[in-house]
C-alpha cells in the first residue's frame, strides 16, 4: 500500500540501462558511488556536536515536536518507538486513539496499521526459509506455487527480484483495500484472479509491487505448510514474545478492542471502517509500538531478541546489505527493506499506509538505534507524509550529525543544460499498464521542468508548503534538494535523459521518459483538444437549432449531406458521453480508494462494453461525414470542422485501443 496513490498518479536500481551511457556520465557516477559508512564519518576533529541519544532528551524533542505537528496536521494520535543497544529507551503515545471516548495512545496497549511495513515481516519469513535450505532466492518461483507466472524475455520470477522489486510487475490495484469482511478470499484465489502483466525486464527496474509481496506470502504458506498468519504468529511474533500483533483478518476480538480507529481527518470525528487488505502478506499486520519494538531489536541484534532468534547472523547480515543498485549513487532496495542512508550513517527503513493510517520504520544498522512511528489520521493535505519524513530527518540530524556533504559542483552553464536535458514528461515504473487504469499515467505524469537559474523542480516533490521543492546539480548528472539532503540523479544515452529517481522513491521506483507516441506531453493536450471539440460539437447542435428558428432560416442541408452531418453530431454525443464516463471513472478512483472494491466490477465492466460499442462506431460515422462533407458544397469552415472532428474521434478511438479501455473485465 505504501505510496499507492503518488504510485498511480505518478499514480515508490540499473546494468542495462547504465551499459549505454555516455563517458561523461558513467564518469560521474563512478566517481559518486556511495562509500563505507565508516570511509564516510567525519574526523573527530570535524564531527558536529550532538546531544545523547538518552530518554529524557529524546522524550523532550519529541513532545515539541509531535504535538504541534499533529495539531497543525489535524491528525488524532500517533505512538512513536526508539530502540538502542538491544532495548525499548522510550515509547509513548500522542493524542487519541478513539476520538468519541478520548481515549489515549498506549504503546503498550493501543494497536496500529503499520500498512507496509507489515512487508518487513513477509522478508523476514521468506528468509527464515531460506534459512533453512527449503526456499531458494534464485530460483522460479513457479517451483514454488500451484500456478504459472508466465516468463518475461525467457527468465523467470525470482525471490530475489521479489524481495527487491525488480521482478517487473504492472500495479495491480483491484480490491488491495476493503471494508466488508465477507469479501476478503484466500491469498491463493486473490493471488489467481489476475496475474499482473510483467512491464519491465527482470533484475533491472524497480517498480514497487504488492501482487508480488503477496506471492512471496503464498510461498512461505505453501512450502512451510501453515496459513500465512499462522506461521508468522509461530515462527516471528512467539519467538520475540509480541503478543498484541496479528497479520489475522478479520482481528481477534481481544485484538480488536484495543484497535485505534482509523480517521480522515481528527476534526470530522468520524471513524473509518476496519481496512481488509485483499493481498494480505503486504499489509494486514496490526501491532502496537511495544511490539514493533521487539522487532526493532530483533533485527538490530542480528536476528536476535534476548534469547531468542528469528533470524541467524549471517541471514540478518544477508538481508540488510545485499542490494539491487538504484540510479547513480541513490539509496538502494536491499532484501526487502530499503536504503535510507544518511549523514554518513548506514540506515534501513520500510514506510507503510493504509487509508487511514501512516507510519514509517527507521534502522541505524551502525548504531543499535531504531525508531518507529504510526499515524491513525490521513490528516490535512499529506500532512502525515511530511510529518514522519520530518520526523526521522529531524532524529536523524539530531542525534547523528554530519558536516554537510563537499561535492565539485558543476558550471552555470551545465547547470542549465542538464535542466533541460531532464525536462519533461515522465510515468512512474510502478504503474497499471495493460488495463484501463493506464490512463492515469497520462493524468498524472511526473513533470519536470528547468528554472532560470538552473536548478529544477519535480511535479510530485513538494515541500511541507506544498511549494515544489528546488533540485541544484552538485556533480553532472546528479542534483540535490536545496533544503534538505535527497537527491536526484539521471541516466543519460546520446545526451538524453532516459530515466531518473529521487529519495525517497528511489529503491522502489524510477521515472521513464516514454516513447514519443506515448508520451503524456503529446498525448494529453490532445486528448483535452478532442474533448473539447466534441464537446463544441455537441454544443452547437441545440444552439444552432434555436438560432434558426428565431430567424426563420431553413436547415439547408439534404440527402446524405444532411444524414452525414446529422449522424455526427449523434457520434459526437455518444463518443463524448463513453469517453467522459471512463475518465470520470479513473479520476474517481483515483481518489477514492473504496472505488477499486470489487462492488465496483460490474459499473467498470458496463462503461467498458460502453467505450467498445460507442468509440469504433463513433469514428466510422465521424469518418464518413468528414468524408461527405469534403465532396459537398459546404463553406470552409464546416468542411474544417468535419475533418477535426472525425480526427478527433478517431484520436479518442486510438487512446481506447492503446489505453486497453476497449476490452471487457474488470482486472486491473
Amino acid at each position: 500500500m505504501s505510496m499507492i496513490l503518488a504510485g498511480l498518479l505518478a499514480a515508490a536500481l540499473m546494468p542495462s540501462a547504465a551499459a549505454q551511457e555516455p563517458d561523461v556520465a558513467k564518469q560521474a557516477q563512478a566517481a559518486l558511488k556511495p562509500v563505507p559508512a565508516e570511509a564516510a564519518a567525519p574526523s573527530p576533529a570535524s564531527a558536529v556536536t550532538a546531544p545523547v541519544l538518552e530518554r529524557g532528551d529524546v522524550e523532550a524533542w519529541l513532545d515539541g515536536f509531535l504535538p504541534y505537528a499533529l495539531a497543525s496536521g489535524d491528525i488524532a494520535g500517533a505512538v512513536v518507538v526508539v530502540v538502542k543497544d538491544g532495548r525499548t529507551l522510550l515509547q509513548k503515545g500522542y493524542g487519541h486513539a478513539d476520538l468519541a471516548t478520548r481515549a489515549p495512545v498506549d504503546p503498550e496497549a493501543t494497536l496500529f496499521r503499520p500498512g507496509s511495513v507489515s512487508k518487513l515481516f513477509t522478508w523476514t519469513a521468506v528468509m527464515q526459509l531460506v534459512e533453512q535450505g527449503k526456499l531458494d532466492l534464485d530460483a522460479d518461483v513457479n517451483r514454488y506455487i500451484d500456478f504459472e507466472i508466465p516468463a518475461r524475455d525467457g527468465k523467470p520470477v525470482t525471490l530475489r527480484q521479489v524481495l527487491t522489486h525488480t521482478a517487473g510487475f504492472e500495479e495491480q490495484i483491484r480490491a488491495l483495500i476493503i471494508t466488508d469482511p465477507k469479501k476478503v478470499v484466500p491469498l491463493g484465489e486473490a493471488l489467481k484472479h489476475w496475474v499482473p502483466g510483467r512491464i519491465h525486464a527482470p533484475g533491472g527496474t524497480p517498480a514497487y509491487s504488492n501482487y508480488a509481496t503477496a506471492l512471496a506470502g503464498y510461498i512461505v504458506e505453501r512450502v512451510s505448510g501453515e496459513p500465512f498468519d499462522a506461521y508468522i504468529a509461530r515462527h516471528i511474533f512467539e519467538p520475540l514474545g509480541m503478543d498484541s500483533s496479528s497479520f489475522s483478518q478479520p482481528l481477534p476480538p481481544v485484538l480488536l478492542e484495543r484497535m485505534a480507529k482509523g480517521y480522515r481527518k481528527a476534526s470530522d470525528g468520524e471513524p473509518q471502517d476496519y481496512e481488509f487488505i485483499s493481498l494480505a502478506p503486504a499489509g494486514s499486520l496490526a501491532a502496537t509500538g511495544a511490539d514493533m519494538a521487539r522487532f526493532m531489536i530483533a533485527h538490530l541484534g542480528g536476528g536476535a531478541f534476548g534469547d531468542a532468534r528469528i533470524l541467524g547472523a549471517e541471514t540478518a547480515r544477508t538481508m540488510h546489505s545485499q542490494g539491487q543498485a538504484s540510479i547513480g549513487p541513490l539509496n538502494r532496495m536491499m532484501l526487502g527493506f530499503y536504503e535510507t542512508s544518511v549523514n554518513g550513517r548506514r540506515a534501513i527503513a520500510h514506510g507503510g499506509d493504509t487509508q487511514w493510517f501512516h507510519s514509517d520504520l527507521q534502522l541505524f544498522l551502525d548504531d543499535g538505534v531504531g525508531i518507529f512511528v504510526s499515524m491513525n489520521s490521513s490528516g490535512r493535505d499529506g500532512a502525515t507524509g511530511h510529518i514522519r519524513g520530518a520526523l526521522v530527518r529531524g532524529f536523524a540530524d539530531r542525534y547523528f550529525p554530519a558536516p554537510p556533504a563537499n561535492h565539485p559542483g558543476v558550471s552555470a552553464e551545465d547547470a542549465k543544460l542538464h535542466a533541460r536535458q531532464i525536462a519533461g514528461a515522465y510515468t512512474s515504473s510502478r504503474r497499471p499498464d495493460g488495463t484501463f487504469l493506464s490512463l492515469a499515467n497520462l493524468l498524472g505524469a511526473v513533470k519536470v521542468a528547468p528554472d532560470k537559474d538552473g536548478t529544477i523542480s519535480v511535479s510530485i516533490a513538494l515541500a511541507p508548503s506544498g511549494a515544489p521543492k528546488k533540485w541544484r546539480e552538485v556533480a553532472p548528472y546528479l542534483w540535490q534538494d536545496t533544503a534538505g539532503a535527497d537527491r536526484l540523479a539521471a541516466e543519460v544515452v546520446d545526451g538524453r535523459v532516459t530515466r531518473f529517481s529521487m529519495e525517497p522513491y528511489a529503491p522502489i521506483m524510477v521515472f521513464q521518459r516514454p516513447a514519443g507516441w506515448r508520451s503524456p506531453a503529446l498525448l494529453l493536450p490532445l486528448l483535452g483538444l478532442s474533448l473539447a471539440i466534441l464537446l463544441l460539437t455537441v454544443l452547437a447542435w441545440p444552439i444552432s437549432v434555436l438560432v434558426r428558428r428565431y430567424y426563420g432560416v431553413p436547415y439547408r442541408l439534404s440527402g446524405a449531406d444532411a444524414r452525414a452531418h446529422r449522424l455526427a453530431r449523434i457520434a459526437a454525443l455518444a463518443v463524448l458521453l463513453a469517453m467522459g464516463a471512463v475518465l470520470g471513472l479513473v479520476v474517481g478512483m483515483l481518489s477514492n480508494l473504496s472505488m477499486t472494491s470489487t462492488d465496483t466490477d460490474g459499473l467498470i465492466i458496463a462503461i467498458r462494453l460502453l467505450a467498445t460499442l460507442v468509440l469504433p462506431i463513433g469514428a466510422a460515422l465521424a469518418a464518413w461525414s468528414a468524408w461527405q462533407a469534403l465532396r459537398s458544397r459546404r463553406r470552409l469552415l464546416a468542411k474544417a470542422w468535419a475533418v477535426a472532428l472525425a480526427l478527433s474521434c478517431l484520436f479518442l478511438l486510438w487512446i481506447g485501443i492503446t489505453q486497453h479501455v476497449i476490452g471487457f473485465g474488470a482486472s486491473y
